[in-house]
């Protein structure tokens, strides 16, 4: 089964309060016939339309082939955070690449941060900026290892941006009394994820890019000119992105191997009025330390936004079950809250949660397996995929220098496996482990 349309109605946003609330964006045609670009990119999220972006802007014909609508996929379903760093920290990172490239790295994801807000300011996109993401800790232990590394961001790397939150201060600005500190960083923030990923494609297509939705590839025949097949027309181009993230499916065996879909789920409450004190204090995003994270905010129209629970087969189960559970973990007193909205999307890890930037073919590259962090982080891959086309490859081999290995078993095997690490994990959640 295809996760593109395991859950979903064929060229269709799924229901969300995402959805509910986008910004205006026509269908663009289906592909038809034979044509030729520079460069057909495969999947119309953040790391495909942010290529199209700056390739289009570097004066390259381009054609974005997404299967359902823009957006459609995580990068319009997620918690909408745009986090500091690389999805793994600092110290992780030094161990896995030395101190220098380490570095580079952080200055990589402190630059994402900063093209989000940039490209949200540039191009008039239809949404806001929101700073702030706290995290929350649970335990006193976690509370001590999150305080000493934000001071080591402040020494070894000049980020000052992390204010410690003790116990009361926490409780001040997440009023449930649940948590025992933790931290809030004053350089990330949160987006209307689904209204950024529209933006992007409306910025896109005024640098020169053409969008074809409805456009599933089928096939891809490699060779000097790749030629990038749907059910309707073909694409010959020197150059291919594949940008599926989560969605690839077949289409690269070596991508697979490395990069993991699974399942997420968020709910959207009714309004809540001025019961939103009662969540957050402030306008901040909020994620937890459980190893199967918890996230949430509250919405312009403050409803709460929380996402919650994983699923790793290919149909989502009961959303509102699976989220209300968590959710009512940390505020009890919302019991009687209705829901309005609860969907579910698929994104895509990898074994060290690492992203995979790869190099399928001399022309043909991939970059997916952001593991959660990737709003801005695939904000950042488009540019970088956009420089390796161009010839300057330097920052992709560093990317691609990450470890990502493959999944023991490969493809088939890589379900029960991580069914099986995760079952795991989440005992140790319940636990207090």
């Amino acid at each position: 089964m295809n996760l593109l349309h395991a859950n979903d109605r064929a060229g269709e946003y799924r229901p969300s309060y995402y959805a509910a609330t986008r910004a205006d964006f026509p269908p663009q045609p289906a592909l038809q016939g034979a044509v030729r670009a520079d460069v057909c990119i495969v999947g119309g999220g953040y790391t495909g339309l942010s290529a199209a972006l700056h390739l289009a802007q570097r004066g390259l014909s381009v054609i974005v082939l997404e299967a359902h609508r823009v957006g459609f996929g995580a990068s319009g379903r997620n918690g909408g955070q745009v986090g500091s760093g690389q999805r793994l920290d600092q110290d992780a990172l030094e161990s896995a690449v030395g101190l220098e490239d380490a570095r580079k790295l952080w200055s990589f994801a402190q630059e994402a941060k900063d093209m989000v807000r940039g490209l949200i300011a540039q191009h008039d996109m239809p949404l806001r900026f929101h700073p702030g993401i706290a995290h929350a800790c649970w335990s006193a232990g976690e509370v001590r290892d999150a305080h000493a590394y934000a001071e080591r961001l402040h020494r070894d790397y000049g980020y000052d941006q992390i204010e410690p939150l003790s116990k009361d201060r926490i409780a001040r600005l997440i009023p449930s009394g649940v948590f025992a500190g933790g931290e809030l960083d004053h350089g990330a923030g949160h987006v209307h994820p689904l209204n950024y990923a529209i933006g992007l494609a409306r910025a896109a297509q005024a640098a020169g890019a053409v969008i074809h939705e409805r456009s599933e590839v089928v096939k891809i025949t490699h060779g000097a000119k790749p030629v990038v097949g749907t059910a309707q027309g073909t694409v010959t181009c020197d150059h291919l992105i594949l940008a599926c993230n989560g969605y690839l499916g077949g289409l690269d065996p070596q991508v697979a191997a490395r990069v993991m879909p699974i399942n997420n789920f968020i709910v959207a409450t009714e309004p809540l009025g001025d019961r939103a004190k009662e969540v957050l204090a402030d306008p901040v995003a909020v994620a937890d330390t459980k190893f199967v994270v918890n996230y949430w905010r509250l919405s312009e129209d403050d409803r709460l936004l929380f996402g919650g629970g994983e699923s790793y087969g290919y149909r989502f189960p009961d959303i509102v079950k699976t989220v209300r559970k968590p959710m009512l973990e940390i505020y009890p007193a919302l019991r009687d809250v209705k829901i309005d909205y609860a969907w579910g999307g698929t994104l895509a890890i990898t074994m060290t949660r690492n992203p995979c930037f790869l190099r399928v073919a001399p022309n043909v590259l991939s970059a997916s397996g952001y593991s959660g962090h990737g709003v801005a982080l695939a904000t950042l891959a488009g540019r970088i995929l956009a420089e390796a086309v161009a010839g300057q490859a330097g920052r992709f081999d560093l990317m691609a220098r990450l470890p990502t290995p493959r999944f023991p078993g490969g493809v088939a095997g890589r379900w029960p496996l991580l069914v099986l690490a995760m079952t795991w994990y989440s005992l140790r959640d319940r636990l207090g482990l």
